[in-house]
């Protein structure tokens, strides 16, 4: 369970009753954002209350009224969920700078420069978003959040989340490998031609174009023929 010296309230009003859980704060964000987090990393006490701080507990009808249910795991989701986790002004700050963080880090691998193909590096994209005062919601994933970013970026920096369009063709000593690798991306199409050797067309992000490149060559010998398609 989580210490109650890391933990925060979550709290929920409806139908004039008031329920509250000491939760870890990480966990539940993750809980709002969709993810199945095990209740022995998320709460702090297995109880429900009407008022945390008073140690006094919620009634189980007013629970069962409410919920639907007495049950710990769906009465703890739909509290945080529904509810507000309630986060320091320090616990808020900390996790806007990690949200920041990886959504900069998301928008280096998945968009480019269109007019080069190239990844943004991604102290320019530190640099554009605060340039262009995005706000970051903590609250939200980053692939929410990611599209009215990029959108909010153009002005200030050749960016597009389109992805680049590929073209290989392998030997046919290393067309198995290879086929293995590029079906984790958007495949377009795939040839097997008739000496064995590999023919195809997928989509990757551009951050991961370089990674792709390497690990290609590195299985083929150099022997990898690679376009990309305008």
């Amino acid at each position: 369970m989580v210490s109650l010296d890391d933990s925060v309230i979550a709290r929920l009003e409806k139908f004039g009753h008031k329920f509250e859980i000491r939760v870890d704060p990480d966990f539940a964000m993750q809980v709002k954002q969709g993810k199945n987090i095990e209740l022995d990393k998320l709460l702090a006490t297995n109880q429900v209350f009407k008022d945390v701080r008073a140690g006094d507990l919620a009634s189980p009808e007013h629970i069962t009224k409410v919920f639907g249910s007495t049950d710990m795991k769906i009465v703890a989701y739909k509290i945080i969920k529904d509810g507000e986790v309630q986060l320091t002004t320090e616990q808020r700050k900390q996790m806007q700078e990690k949200k920041r963080a990886e959504i900069i880090s998301f928008i280096s691998r998945n968009a480019m420069n269109p007019q080069t193909k190239t990844p943004p590096p991604p102290i320019r994209i530190e640099n554009a978003m605060e340039q262009a005062k995005i706000n970051i919601d903590a609250f939200k994933s980053s692939e929410e959040q990611v599209t009215q970013i990029v959108a909010a970026l153009r002005p200030i920096i050749p960016i597009s989340l389109e992805k680049i369009h590929f073209a290989i063709k392998v030997p046919t000593q290393y067309a198995g490998r290879a086929s293995s690798i590029i079906h984790k991306f958007e495949l377009k199409k795939e040839d097997w031609l008739n000496d064995g050797s590999l023919a195809a067309e997928f989509f990757l992000p551009a951050g991961m174009k370089q990674d792709l490149l390497n690990e290609l060559n590195s299985i083929t010998k150099g022997e990898v023929i690679v376009k990309i398609i305008e």
